[in-house]
């Protein structure tokens, strides 16, 4: 299911809101008739218009109802808007994304030394809704350590009783296959900091790779790494078999 359309707005917010330029700047965009929509050009800032049957300079706006993407990030880049933490998941998009309003934000974060799947929206409602703690999306990880995996390791990661250095709660059950000494899936439905790398090396196994192919039901696929696809949210959260049951 495609995210919701967008209602129709005003054409200076249009400008705005997709990064084109600031509301202040739009009058004299549209008088120099550079925003047409359903073929006829837009004469006033206070036209309402339906921004998927818009263009502006002959062009048709990106992602008219929100921006929702899967991206690939690659190991060396940090999740962050801080330039200090340089170089940046956000340098590898495109400067037309980062002007919309609100920009894109990533749902959760991977650490800089870790690759992956991400996703990527500028629709806060969405993104509230996965990371909530409520949600509890699945996340796989493909993760190889230094050590031999203890005998008992899958065990405990399922028994829900494994506390993590510095705090009281016990994470949720885990689910650990392993596919060899040293490399093993994770499947996990919550993100505390660090929690993967944390969780191994409780157990004497510290984390040397780490990747996410996997969000949900949202496979990386052969998406590769600084790229993105579109997507809805039911790549994420598919319809319920029992949904319209009683």
């Amino acid at each position: 299911m495609p995210p919701p359309a967008m209602p129709a707005i005003r054409a200076d917010q249009l400008l705005s809101r997709f990064g084109f330029c600031s509301r202040r700047e739009a009058p004299s965009w549209i008088r120099a008739g550079r925003v047409v929509c359903s073929g006829n050009p837009v004469l006033r800032a206070e036209d309402r218009i339906d921004p998927a049957a818009s263009s502006v300079d002959g062009q048709p706006i990106e992602f008219p109802d929100g921006l929702l993407v899967a991206f690939h990030k690659p190991v060396g880049f940090a999740c962050s808007h801080n330039p200090a933490e340089a170089p940046l998941l956000y340098d590898l998009l495109p400067p037309s994304w980062l002007q919309r309003q609100p920009p894109p934000e990533t749902v959760g974060r991977l650490d800089r030394e870790t690759s992956g799947l991400i996703v990527l929206s500028d629709d806060g409602t969405l993104i509230h809704r996965w990371t909530s703690p409520r949600h509890e999306t699945p996340k796989t990880y493909e993760v190889t350590v230094d050590h031999d995996f203890p005998e008992d390791l899958a065990a405990i990661f399922a028994s829900g009783t494994l506390v993590l250095r510095g705090e009281t709660k016990p994470c949720r059950p885990a689910t650990l296959t392993i596919t060899s000494p040293r490399t093993a899936t994770l499947l996990i439905t919550e993100g505390r900091y660090h929690q993967v790398r944390r969780m191994f090396a409780a157990h004497g196994c510290p984390v040397t790779t780490l990747h996410r192919p996997a969000i949900g039901s949202l496979q990386l696929g052969s998406l590769a790494p600084g790229s993105w696809r579109p997507i809805s949210p039911a790549d994420i959260d598919p319809p319920r078999e029992d949904a319209g049951k009683i």
